[in-house]
């Protein structure tokens, strides 16, 4: 009856600690969060098109931004 009692706890550290592989590995994804909505705005998932109208929508927003910004650093500039 007591090999019982120590086998028990030698399988619950082995399944805890014997995988061999280190806790450090990163898993990364290779493709850019824009990469990512451009193949969604392009695939045949309903109402997937208006992924592609916001990402216009904020390209057109953003160059108005950055066109405003310009013109404010050359005026303050005198």
């Amino acid at each position: 009856m007591k090999p019982i009692f120590w086998a028990v706890p030698i399988c619950a550290l082995l399944a805890c600690g014997g995988s061999g592989q280190s806790g450090q590995t990163v898993n990364r994804d290779t493709l850019t969060e824009r990469q990512k909505d451009s193949i969604l705005a392009n695939s045949k998932i309903p109402n997937a098109r208006a992924v592609g109208s916001a990402m216009r929508a904020a390209d057109s927003t953003s160059a108005g931004i950055q066109r405003a910004d310009s013109v404010a650093r050359d005026t303050t500039e005198y």
